[in-house]
């Protein structure tokens, strides 16, 4: 047994050794080597901060296997370049071969330092051969500087610090703003790493045109007794989004956390402002508080966020001029109880991927917790209004509004006019919820049901309506006499935060 066991090995390892045998041979290149493209554009990155990868196909489409001698970076070993060369990284490579008929991928990345060259735009070259046979790929980068917020390190263990909120430390990595820090101004970008804190009795200004970008679980945070102030305008517009600048994250949801206005928070203003790609656009919890409102919203849009576009915890939020499109769960919520008043805004939930349970608008008066011996538990709030006038309301689902109430002596008040909803009930699952009764005139007027948007783009988010909308001539006439967009309403205006146009 001991023999033929050895005897198998010893099969074994030849059929090992010949499959790795190279069975055919080579000739040198001869300079005809074809490109996926002749130029890599590795898209706009920040200083010292990672581009994504890409790749370049090189092809051999001779009928003979070849032998590039040489495959390298212009600027040799100091290029901030890197490569990957069918599957082995470095800056340098020899004889490198491709079958006949055949290609390899190359891999290109960079990390560049912005202080270290002498023009954001910077290149180098991918060279393949050598002497007259010689052919090259161009890379382009374009490097922009920021300003950056870091929280800070134990200076012995190198932990990065987590925040204190209400004098317990969290699990939430950041510190909070120090004076010098209370402005953002257009002049260059910010890139957050965790979350950066308004702190108590501080207001956190923000200039028209700044651009502010977070890295992968990072956001802002406003502290109890803190103010947000976003005075962005129609020309020059505050944007959130990730730190991620090239094309393939335009539009890549969660990509950072949120803007989260602590219970506490007071005056907050958003105006003219684009908020993309988060979790959570903007969360506002007020819980205890009804006078003014914690979050005044104008003229801002809120897309592709992976959970809410703008989520409510007995808060206090008025919105004018608002869009706020995709969300993995809803594009608008206010829960468990608390102060809604929108006039003139639209709530678009297109959402493609993943199944999404929640409407785009969503009301409720409760919350719903475990106690200590494991109960489920239900309490409820004040709903002291929930206004819609002027709005549209819509995306893919059936349902794409509902009031969900839990009955008791709490007050629950609410009121929708001269709105557009999309809500076909088409199985009668809310045939008996009271609150969705669009024939009851105390809390519904002039609702269009199912009336067609006539959006211009919704696959791109674009939600300026054409003429063909249902919402043109019939909104309510308001104090509000333009549009998001600056465009005057006229004396019968849309429904909704757009006056239509005319689609070519």
């Amino acid at each position: 047994m001991t023999k033929l066991i050895q005897t198998v090995l010893i099969i074994a390892l030849i059929t090992i050794v010949s499959s790795c045998r190279k069975d055919f041979s080579t000739v040198p290149s001869f300079g005809n080597l074809e490109f996926s493209r002749d130029t890599v554009f590795l898209d706009t990155i920040f200083t010292n901060i990672g581009s994504a990868t890409y790749n370049l196909r090189v092809y051999n489409r001779s009928d003979k296997a070849i032998t590039v001698p040489e495959i390298r970076l212009e600027n040799g070993t100091s290029s901030n370049y890197r490569l990957n060369v069918d599957g082995v990284p470095g800056k340098m490579f020899q004889d490198v071969e491709i079958l006949a008929k055949d290609s390899i991928f190359v891999f290109v990345e960079t990390t560049i330092d912005f202080s270290a060259i002498p023009d954001p735009l910077y290149t180098d070259k991918i060279l393949f051969d050598t002497g007259t046979n010689q052919q090259d790929v161009d890379l382009v980068t374009l490097v922009q500087d920021a300003t950056f917020i870091f929280p800070d390190r134990d200076p012995i263990s190198m932990e990065i610090d987590n925040l204190s909120l209400d004098g317990e430390l969290t699990s939430i990595q950041g510190r909070f703003l120090e004076d010098s820090e209370l402005t953002f101004t257009k002049d260059k970008p910010y890139v957050i790493y965790g979350y950066a804190a308004v702190p108590a009795n501080k207001t956190l200004t923000i200039e028209a045109g700044a651009r502010i970008h977070f890295h992968d679980n990072s956001g802002l945070i406003i502290d109890k007794d803190a103010t947000l102030k976003v005075n962005g305008t129609l020309d020059e517009k505050v944007v959130f989004e990730g730190d991620r600048l090239e094309n393939s994250f335009s539009r890549v949801s969660g990509q950072w956390g949120t803007i989260w206005m602590r219970s506490g928070s007071i005056n907050n203003e958003i105006n003219h402002a684009q908020i993309k790609n988060g979790i959570v656009g903007i969360l506002v919890d007020n819980q205890g508080t009804n006078s003014s409102p914690t979050l005044r919203l104008t003229n801002t849009e809120i897309y592709n966020q992976t959970s809410f576009g703008l989520l409510g915890r007995q808060a206090n939020i008025s919105g004018e001029n608002v869009v706020i499109g995709n969300a993995g769960q809803a594009s608008f919520a206010g829960t468990i109880g608390g102060t809604y008043n929108f006039t003139h805004s639209t709530f678009a939930n297109y959402w493609n991927k993943s199944l999404r349970s929640l409407p785009a608008v969503l009301i409720n008066n409760f919350l719903s917790f475990k106690d200590e011996n494991g109960q489920d538990v239900i309490e409820t709030r004040d709903l002291n209004a929930a206004n819609f006038t002027n709005c549209i309301i819509t995306g893919n689902n059936n349902i794409e509004f509902v009031i969900d109430r839990v009955q008791n002596g709490d007050s629950f008040n609410y009121m929708v006019q001269n709105c557009l909803i999309h809500f076909d009930d088409f199985n009668n699952n809310f045939q008996n919820n009271n609150e969705l009764n669009f024939n009851d005139t105390s809390h519904y007027l002039n609702v269009i049901l199912n009336g067609n948007e006539d959006f211009k783009d919704n696959s791109k988010e674009e939600f300026i309506i054409g003429s063909n909308s249902a919402a043109v001539g019939n909104a309510l006439p308001s104090s509000i006499s333009i549009d998001i967009l600056g465009v005057a309403r006229n004396p019968n205006p849309d429904i909704g935060a757009y006056q239509h146009i005319t689609f070519n």
